[in-house]
């Protein structure tokens, strides 16, 4: 028995052994067990939801058993040890005799009521988290079909205007989940359902309509059900729905960016809120009654809690691009198989991966081509990290921290916070600064030079896709309405056209060249393209139509994203302010406030010893202008970050969009702190 069997046949044993208690708990009718049954199914979970719930009532009681033990042996240890009971209630009680019994029990129950609430608290986090996670496993599905729907609703329409009929679209779009991901598993549902359990189409349809989580995807099944009783034109009805659901998406994103500038100025209020405390604290000091603890709390705690909150809210709200853009070079491919249409490299030899372990002569192949990518690499490390920003990490984190334990054992890195403190720009440079820019630097470089050169690709897609249907519709083939782009055109996309044309005359099929030109960019947008250009021009040679069908929804995607990148910019411009304002506020504090009642609070502190009879503490004499400048050195340093990210996170729905800005917002801080 393998390890998954394992697990499987542990987990079945634990949903047997709590079934009574759900069926003591549950009734199968209530409305509860079919939210549940109706979430499993949505989320494409395979099992009942009576083992469901009695595995989550099992883990729900062995997590709140584990917590009633915590919370038992803590209480016995607050109430006995810690906590003096003998007035916790604070009650008179005459008779003698009950509060002698009130005083026996008072403890016991004390304790027993804490192991009580924590045993509960554990019961509720087990049982909910993981009743919890088929709502967010079809939440995450749902939002992924309502964005692909439109692109998957035109990949239709482009079928059928290629001659298909209904069971081959729908077997086409259950074969498409390398490109319309969740949508495409929808429809495999539907053609698993015909195929296996010997259901009719329209059932199956009518059945996929109601247990989708997406409401538009089953209004979409129930109306095309409809045209399919009637008679109607399926061609026709493809057509206004796409239209319709091109003008759904572009109201969604209005929403979205609506939404998103209600955060922008809610970020903008927010992030003013730790500098106001500053200087409230920093004036507290000044009199006398000093918080250096919230002061800390302040710098180190509420500023990052306050970004990676307001991260999270837009996290929520921004929708990233659902894919990963590779296309299968076989349909039908799945697991291992399917990863060898990737782009080849040093983790992906290509179709080798195929046939390792086939032999010895195929056992020599694969050494060879590892060997020669590794040579590959040692020679081109650049062009590496171009494909692979992220491999960067792996050079330059352990960089960082040899240069960060040479900088120690020297000296040089401040170890205590006095020496923090003595000079703060100095050392926040070493410890901060220096593995910020060691990091940031070449991820930021090789991620933008890899998106630089990715999008050149789909810069003159649409017009591109409008030539290839014009020449097509003069009666050339696809393959020489490629060729004719390719020889009147100029940019990246017309240099990929021409090295198409010269595999295709060099024996590769017209489909795998369009795949592998596909999956050496591996953009989400241009893998929908291309998957219905090269499904469509399976059927026929002229496909005109579905061409103009594809520069349609191009264009639709480029009016999306410059409407998208118009008015995030509005709110990075906002973000940046904002942390301009913060910095020079900062600036302003430290030199023409801090500063100057640092040096009359000294003034008055010498006068006043100087004369007879002393006196009380003079306003500013016990302030700690060292820690103050560090306070305000890493405050705003902290910020810079957070700010950086959250604006690379709004305008590309990327965390690693945001390293660029992550480094010039700090270096800014640093410039003016270094000067002032």
């Amino acid at each position: 028995m393998s390890l998954g069997d394992a697990s499987y046949s542990s987990s079945d044993a634990l949903g047997d052994a709590f079934f009574p208690l759900y069926q003591w708990l549950f009734d199968d009718s209530s409305d509860f067990v079919a939210s549940v049954e109706t979430t499993l199914a949505e989320a494409r979970r395979d099992e009942t939801v009576e083992l469901f719930l009695s595995r989550a009532l099992g883990v729900g009681a062995i997590v709140g058993g584990l917590f009633w033990i915590v919370g038992t042996l803590l209480g016995w240890v607050l109430f006995v040890t810690v906590i003096n009971t003998e007035t916790i209630i604070g009650l008179y009680v005459a008779n003698d005799a009950l509060l002698a019994v009130i005083n026996a029990i008072k403890v016991p129950a004390l304790v027993l009521l804490t192991g009580l609430f924590f045993g509960s608290i554990g019961f509720a986090a087990g049982f909910g988290g993981l009743v919890g996670v088929p709502y967010m496993q079809a939440g995450e599905r749902k939002r992924e079909i309502n964005m692909l729907l439109p692109d998957a609703i035109a990949f239709m329409y482009a079928l059928s205007m290629g001659g298909m009929n209904q069971l081959e679209i729908l077997s086409a779009m259950a074969k498409a989940d390398d490109t319309y991901g969740e949508v495409a598993l929808e429809f495999r549902s539907i053609v698993q359902e015909t195929e296996y359990f010997d259901t009719d189409y329209r059932s199956a349809v009518r059945n996929r309509s109601m247990e989708t989580p997406s409401d538009e995807l089953g209004q979409f099944l129930t109306d095309m059900l409809s045209i399919v009783n009637s008679g109607g034109d399926m061609t026709d009805f493809l057509s206004d729905k796409k239209d319709k659901h091109m003008r759904t998406a572009k109201q969604e994103q209005e929403l979205t960016l609506d939404t998103l500038e209600l955060f922008g100025e809610m970020y903008m209020t927010l992030s003013l809120f730790p500098l106001l405390l500053i200087i409230i604290l920093v004036i507290m000091s000044m009199m006398g009654d000093s918080k250096t603890t919230l002061l800390y709390g302040t710098v180190y705690a509420l500023i990052p809690l306050v970004g990676v909150g307001f991260l999270v809210l837009v996290s929520t709200v921004k929708e990233d691009e659902p894919g990963d853009g590779y296309l299968r070079l076989n349909e039908g491919e799945e697991g291992d198989a399917a990863s060898t249409s990737r782009e080849p490299g040093l983790f992906n030899l290509g179709l080798i991966e195929r046939f390792r372990g086939n032999g010895r002569l195929f056992e020599r192949i694969y050494s060879r081509e590892g060997t020669h990518e590794a040579k590959w690499l040692l020679t081109h490390p650049h062009l590496f990290f171009k494909r692979h920003p992220l491999y960067t990490l792996g050079l330059t984190v352990p960089v960082a921290l040899v240069i960060l334990g040479l900088a120690v054992a020297q000296g040089t890195a401040p170890t205590s916070l006095a020496r923090m403190e003595a000079n703060p720009i100095a050392g926040t440079f070493v410890w901060v600064y220096v593995p910020l820019y060691i990091v940031f630097l070449p991820l930021a470089v090789f991620r933008m030079w890899n998106l630089r050169s990715r999008r050149r690709v789909v810069n003159n897609l649409s017009d591109d896709l409008r030539k290839l249907s014009s020449a097509n519709d003069t009666g050339l083939t696809l393959l020489e309405s490629i060729q004719t782009v390719s020889e009147t055109s100029s940019g990246k996309l017309a240099e990929e056209f021409r090295v198409i044309h010269a595999k295709v005359n060099y024996g590769t099929s017209l489909r795998d060249a369009l795949v592998e030109f596909n999956n050496k960019y591996h953009i989400p947008r241009l893998a929908r393209t291309l998957k219905l250009v090269s499904k469509a021009q399976e059927a026929s040679s002229q496909i005109s139509a579905v061409l103009t069908t594809a520069a349609q929804a191009s264009e639709t995607q480029d009016d999306l994203e410059r409407e998208r990148k118009s008015r995030t910019r509005m709110q990075i411009v906002i973000i940046m302010m904002t942390y301009l304002t913060l910095l020079a506020v900062m600036a302003i504090l430290k030199v023409k406030f801090l500063d100057v009642m640092a040096g009359l609070a000294t003034q008055a502190s010498g006068g006043a010893s100087s004369s007879a009879g002393g006196g009380s503490m003079s306003f500013g004499a016990n302030i700690d202008i060292q820690m103050m400048n560090m306070m305000f050195f890493h405050a705003v340093t902290i910020q810079g970050i957070l700010s950086g990210f959250i604006a690379g996170y709004i305008r590309d729905a990327d965390l690693l969009s945001g390293v660029k800005f992550a480094i010039v917002l700090p270096t800014v801080a640093l410039l003016v702190f270094a000067f002032i």
